[in-house]
């Protein structure tokens, strides 16, 4: 159980983190920047929830902010050949279960037909703001997997997390109750002539 007593310690004020392992590395570590940008993405997460009111859907960002904790910790938790027991990783199950529910959320949608802008409802857009931040966590924990072992089912997460999230706000944009009016399309080229 985590127990926070002080808030600052100021063993970081030299530029170094702890890592779960008790290791520490440089705050501009590529893994540091992919723990940070999941932290980001998580807080996005709730700007959304507050802007989906009471709806179910809401419900289920609160589940995935939970697990994007645990994503941070198991980024956190250097990978070896051999993994201790207190271990936090994301597992298979929590990465089929984005995917049913995307199915399940897209299984009413009609099919697009066009490039759609990450905007309509005040919700829609805090669910695309959300989507947009999380790919680029993806990246940040791509780009850490250049250089150190990490899990492959935290990137698959944070992939399947993101599809969530453009259904998601595309649902949001289908349904009047939360301000929704449609999706909004990308007309090419449409302010090029005055």
């Amino acid at each position: 159980m985590v127990k926070l007593n002080k808030i600052y310690t100021r063993t970081g004020d030299a530029g170094t983190t702890g890592l779960v392992d008790g290791s520490r590395v440089s705050k501009h570590d590529a893994v540091m920047q992919a723990v940070g940008d999941v932290d980001e993405a998580n807080s996005a997460l709730g700007l959304a929830i507050v802007a989906l009111g009471e709806s179910g859907h809401a419900a289920a960002l609160c589940r995935i902010q939970n697990d994007l904790f645990d994503l941070g910790a198991d980024i956190a938790t250097p990978v070896g050949d051999t993994e201790p027991e207190w271990a936090l990783r994301i597992v298979a199950e929590q990465v089929a279960r984005l995917e049913r529910e995307i199915d399940a959320l897209n299984a009413d949608l009609a099919p697009l037909d066009s490039f759609i802008l990450p905007g309509g409802s005040a919700a829609a857009a805090a669910v695309h703001l959300a989507r947009a931040v999380t790919r680029r966590a993806e990246r940040s924990l791509v780009a850490a997997a250049q250089d150190r072992a990490i899990n492959p089912q935290a990137q698959a997460y944070l992939n399947r997390l993101s599809d969530l999230l453009f259904v998601l706000a595309r649902v949001v944009n289908a349904d009047p109750a939360l301000g929704g009016t449609g999706d909004v399309k990308w007309v090419p080229g449409a302010s090029r002539q005055g």
